[in-house]
């Protein structure tokens, strides 16, 4: 473990990674962007993608999206698991900003979300994990196999800010979203107060320049108190699952395509529907 935790992460060893098939049809499409697997500290170890992927079929999602906390190792995993079972799926990471704000960066490809991860990781504190503070952050295969334990204390943000980080994500194709903006914590209204919006031209992002392509509701947010604080965003709701029984237990639905430019139209157009919010767990 010891020279495990001294080595730095090398996206080539992923470049020939198994990819989820790309030939996303239209229609009503029903999914869940955000899920952390075992590489997230704070989920249950359960979450093997093969058993995120089991349960999404099963609750009948058309998509989903894994998104651990500043990593996107396991996405090659998934990626084979969402081609076996025949599920679109799209690979990202929830990104701690500098501002402690939790956002969303999904990608169509493997190789995005993993260019992703280098980036962020060049700004994170240079510790290492202790699995019984933060937990354990295995990387697996799609069998389930651990392949090693991520040295890096994922729990921990990184010194990229809003601006920047929407401006690599869209630099790499990808579409950004603000996470659970109705929590009191790690949320851009909870902890700024407000979305916030490109103060200056070099800030502003393709696409109307704003910095986020949509905003996100947790699974008991009000949509009827919330929906206004968002103003004309467009709206998604997921899980946020980190147990398996949570996964598709809420989700977002839409008449497109399940890939990163089917989502910008969606989002663009605001032609999202989210599902009824839990009451109770």
């Amino acid at each position: 473990m010891a020279e495990s935790a001294a080595k730095d992460f090398d996206i080539s060893s992923f470049r020939n990674a198994q990819r989820a098939p790309f030939c996303y049809n239209t229609g009503i499409v029903k999914f869940d962007l955000h899920i952390h697997s075992c590489l997230s500290p704070c989920a249950n170890l359960e979450m093997a993608p093969s058993e995120i992927v089991a349960r999404a079929v099963a609750a009948g999602m058309d998509g989903i999206a894994l998104t651990d906390h500043q990593s996107a190792r396991n996405t090659p995993a998934i990626a084979e698991c969402a081609r076996r079972a025949g599920i679109k799926c799209l690979f990202g990471m929830e990104v701690q900003t500098a501002e402690e704000v939790h956002t969303l960066a999904l990608f169509d490809t493997v190789e995005q979300a993993l260019a992703m991860t280098e980036w962020v990781y060049a700004a994170m504190p240079k510790r290492v994990n202790d699995p019984e503070t933060f937990g354990d952050q295995p990387v697996v295969t799609w069998d389930d196999d651990i392949v090693e334990m991520e040295w890096r204390i994922l729990a921990m943000g990184c010194r990229r800010t809003i601006s920047e980080t929407a401006t690599k994500v869209h630099e790499l194709g990808g579409l950004y979203i603000a996470a659970h903006v109705d929590r009191a914590n790690h949320s851009v209204i909870g902890t700024l107060g407000a979305i916030p919006e490109p103060m200056v031209d070099s800030e502003r992002q393709p696409d109307g320049g704003r910095f986020f392509d949509a905003v996100e509701l947790s699974r008991t947010a009000d949509e009827s108190v919330w929906l206004p604080k968002v103003g004309d965003y467009a709206v998604t709701r997921s899980s946020d699952a980190h147990n398996i029984e949570d996964v598709a237990r809420v989700w977002t639905e839409a008449d497109g395509e399940f890939s990163v430019a089917g989502l910008k139209k969606i989002f663009a157009a605001k032609a999202t529907r989210i599902s009824p919010r839990l009451t109770s767990f």
